[in-house]
């Protein structure tokens, strides 16, 4: 219930704020939890409560919170240069040298960078050069863009057309023209009886190459797609899928763009999640932890040969039409260059190769749970799925809110995770230690628990 004092904090909330990716009609009833701090893992509620925020806030804070370093990047910046813009040749010096470490880190030579604030504009930019570029090559009927079932590229008008979740897209009259989709990889899901990794992987990239032939190769300009699946309920793609999936995208030229706003950064046991499943983007897309979260921030990268196209349409325009007044921003730029420079120097990468047997192995014991039916992962990023017959991989009422009944029992017993659906996700700051995993591992058994024993005295799951 909602706090009765009339002045309190929750109160104030529920009087002023719009929530995302909220029920606001539960809201007005419940209330939010209130964070006051944070520091290392975890944060604390308004009152006290320590609670390990398992899902790094929003996937994003990657180095946990309070780290001096970043705070003393962001106060510095802000007294030398608290604002100046990259418009009409003119741009910060730290812009630029963010734009030289991104391009040095990579997985596949890239020509340029353009800085946004989200990972949301990131995409759309992304989607606006794609028809940009293809207007300048003398291709103006190659304009669709592929994408997959349950994806997530954000909720701006065309970035929320490329996610897959109707959540984003219900009454909000979208998808835009021109966005096709394809299967979700999703092999626990949709894979066939008696069907390999490998079988379903070359069924989902025969999917595709059909899709392109039936709407004609010469009108499909791009496929967006995330190393893992992030909020489509971590999807780890089955053995062989991109081998597949590129292999069809080269045939008939079309782009291939990878949202690493997720999977960056270390997320998967490499720098990019490009790097873990060997994708060859011709752009990237990125955010969350290029700052750590502390300073809002994204990123594009695109090909030398996109950009010459880019160049060339400016001059015959006249000038590039597209631009943010916050892109390139001297002080959050100046706060992802410390947070790459922190990723380095104690080699973060290697620490997430180190730690996460430890977060998938503790999280793959929960297979013998009776609500248990699969766990999925990579580095420190997985998703543990709660089915109600483990046999036929039967899924509960969406009614019932079993994923949403199990967060907010996981919460009570001081873990932050996310349910999206019934799969509730887990994505800790890459700092995370033994010792906090196996606390985070303990809360989340309790969790499992209690979600069973209320779903058995509820009469909606016998043994």
């Amino acid at each position: 219930m909602p706090p009765s004092l009339p002045n309190s904090t929750a109160q104030r909330d529920i009087e002023t704020l719009i929530h995302p990716y909220t029920n606001l009609k539960v809201h007005q009833d419940t209330g939010p939890l209130v964070i006051s701090r944070g520091e290392g893992v975890r944060v604390f509620g308004e009152d006290g409560t320590p609670y390990i925020e398992a899902m790094a806030g929003l996937w994003c804070t990657s180095l946990g919170w309070s780290e001096k370093r970043l705070v003393t990047a962001a106060t510095e910046a802000m007294s030398r240069l608290p604002f100046y813009h990259s418009f009409t040749h003119k741009v910060p010096d730290v812009t630029v040298d963010l734009a030289e470490r991104l391009l040095a880190l990579a997985p596949v030579k890239m020509g340029k960078v353009f800085f946004a604030n989200s990972g949301s504009e990131a995409v759309d930019t992304a989607l606006k050069l794609v028809w940009y570029i293809n207007n300048a090559r003398g291709k103006p009927l190659k304009k669709k863009v592929i994408a997959r079932e349950k994806a997530y590229h954000g909720v701006t008008i065309a970035s929320a057309s490329l996610t897959g979740l109707p959540a984003c897209q219900n009454d909000f009259d979208l998808p835009i023209p021109g966005v096709l989709r394809t299967g979700c990889p999703h092999y626990y899901r949709f894979g066939q009886e008696g069907e390999s990794e490998q079988e379903f992987a070359t069924r989902r990239a025969d999917e595709l190459e059909q899709l392109i032939l039936s709407e004609g190769p010469d009108t499909i300009a791009a496929m967006f797609a995330e190393p893992v699946m992030g909020a489509g309920g971590v999807i780890v793609p089955p053995a062989t899928y991109f081998e597949k999936i590129q292999a069809v995208l080269k045939k008939y030229d079309i782009l291939l763009i990878a949202d690493e706003v997720i999977c960056g950064f270390g997320r998967t046991g490499n720098m990019w999640g490009s790097q873990t499943y060997d994708l060859k983007p011709d752009m990237m897309t990125m955010a969350k932890a290029l700052s750590s979260a502390y300073m809002p921030i994204s990123a594009l990268m695109v090909s030398d040969e996109i950009f010459a196209d880019m160049v060339k349409q400016s001059e015959k325009l006249g000038v590039f039409g597209h631009g943010y007044t916050y892109g390139g921003h001297p002080v959050a730029c100046a706060v992802a260059l410390e947070t790459l420079k922190i990723y380095e120097e104690r080699d973060i990468v290697s620490t997430v190769q180190d730690i996460s047997p430890a977060f998938q192995t503790g999280l793959a014991a929960f297979k013998s749970h009776p609500l248990v039916g699969e766990v999925r992962g990579v580095g420190l990023v997985a998703a543990v799925e709660l089915v109600k017959n483990k046999t036929t991989r039967e899924s509960f009422d969406p009614k019932l809110g079993v994923g949403m009944k199990c967060a907010k029992f996981l919460q009570n017993n001081g873990v932050i995770g996310r349910a999206m659906g019934d799969s509730l996700a887990f994505s800790p700051p890459l700092i995370i230690s033994r010792d906090e995993i196996a606390e985070m591992l303990a809360g989340f058994a309790k969790a499992l628990d209690q979600t069973l024993e209320w779903l058995q005295v509820e009469g909606h799951f016998a043994p």
